[in-house]
């Protein structure tokens, strides 16, 4: 766990996405991190001169550093899923806290639609999903998280729709993103009629597949403050692995990487659940931040269902959540908690407009890896409290 003295000592400083993100047939995994971390500099007001500490998971550091012409005195390619950027930002305040780097550049590039200089996905008999999942039809995203989601359902008497307004307080939300993939509204009798894609599972309950890139750029918060942009600074981080199949999950319906990386950021943060404004949870599918919000202690498990009823994540909902239109609705590129943490940094920064949560200053990111098998938490404040 993160001792507490290191709230607020380091803060993110810049945030971007790609110059265009969607469907990029245009641009490699090379260039969608290159452009994000072009504009993510520009918006701190430094340069790649400036970095030398180099985060990224997916493509070797080394690869991206030659091709972005950095050197690095200290890199890291953690890479535990969507979640990896998350904890990229504990391990670089870390590094900055203790002298190593000064400017720490988080880099997120992945071609998950055109797939244009991707890696090939891993598979087959040589891994454990192979030997031990695939043979049961376990064979991608949709039909591994679909197994908490039906467990949840059997347990707890959640409904599909419970799911669906998940699907359409997003998709309000990303009608506010200039830069988001969907925008057309949606109701729930429209997420529960859009067809079948892993029971229990409609199209709208799943989330994009894009081409995105973006990156975050942090330092420490002395210097922070004489950038070009308001910092943000990192209160409380988490983070946590346990298994990798989704069959070893312990309780499909309670993710304890979830709880643990949560609550060691609460606890360094030294803030309270009802202290948080604005929250960012992965959205892999919509039942995926429902999981979120029991374990991390904003209801109490079971109870997600009734929690997000009423469109209470939605814009002027009590629970402002994925105010960028996640994963459902903004991008989601296969790896998507980098743009959980964008977001989070520019509604602390009170840059988003329309979609805007009045007078937030303190919020959380939060996302798994793999299938519930990592977590990684933030806690982010426009002030130290």
């Amino acid at each position: 766990m993160v001792p507490r003295d290191l709230r607020g000592k380091v803060a993110i400083v810049g945030v971007s996405e790609a110059d265009k993100i969607g469907v990029r047939p245009d641009a490699s995994v090379l260039r969608l991190h290159a452009e994000a971390a072009k504009n993510a500099l520009a918006d701190a007001g430094l340069t790649i001169k400036d970095v030398d500490g180099l985060f990224t998971a997916g493509i070797y550091s080394n690869l991206l550093g030659e091709y972005l012409g950095i050197t690095a005195r200290y890199t890291d390619g953690t890479m535990v899923g969507g979640c990896s950027f998350i904890l990229f930002v504990e391990h670089a305040m870390l590094a900055l806290a203790a002298g190593v780097i000064n400017v720490a550049l988080i880099t997120h590039g992945e071609s998950g639609r055109s797939r244009v200089g991707a890696p090939p996905w891993p598979g087959g008999a040589m891994q454990p999903t192979g030997q031990y999942e695939n043979i049961w039809g376990i064979t991608g995203a949709a039909s591994m998280f679909t197994h908490p989601a039906t467990r949840h359902m059997h347990k707890y008497g959640t409904k599909l729709e419970h799911f669906a307004e998940v699907s359409v307080a997003t998709r309000k939300w990303a009608a506010m993103h200039p830069m988001a993939l969907m925008k057309d509204p949606i109701t729930i009798q429209d997420v529960l009629n859009s067809r079948w894609v892993c029971w229990p599972h409609t199209l709208l309950m799943c989330c994009l597949v894009t081409d995105a890139g973006g990156a975050l750029v942090l330092t420490r918060a002395d210097r922070a403050k004489s950038l070009k942009k308001p910092p943000v600074y990192v209160l409380g981080t988490g983070e946590a692995t346990q298994h990798n199949m989704i069959s070893q999950m312990k309780d499909m319906t309670w993710p304890e990487t979830f709880k643990v990386s949560g609550d060691a950021a609460f606890n360094m943060a030294g803030v309270e659940r009802k202290e948080i404004q604005v929250a960012e949870l992965y959205d892999a599918f919509s039942f995926t931040p429902m999981a979120a919000l029991e374990a991390l202690g904003f209801c109490k498990p079971g109870e997600s269902g009734p929690f997000v009823s009423g469109q209470r994540t939605a814009p002027g909902g009590a629970f402002p959540m994925n105010t960028n239109g996640g994963g459902l609705s903004y991008t989601h590129s296969g790896m998507y908690g980098m743009f959980t943490v964008i977001e989070l940094v520019r509604q602390l920064r009170g840059e988003c407009g329309q979609r805007q949560v009045k007078g937030a200053k303190i919020g959380i990111a939060h996302g798994p890896g793999g299938m519930f098998s990592a977590a990684g938490t933030l806690i982010a404040g426009s002030v130290v409290p």
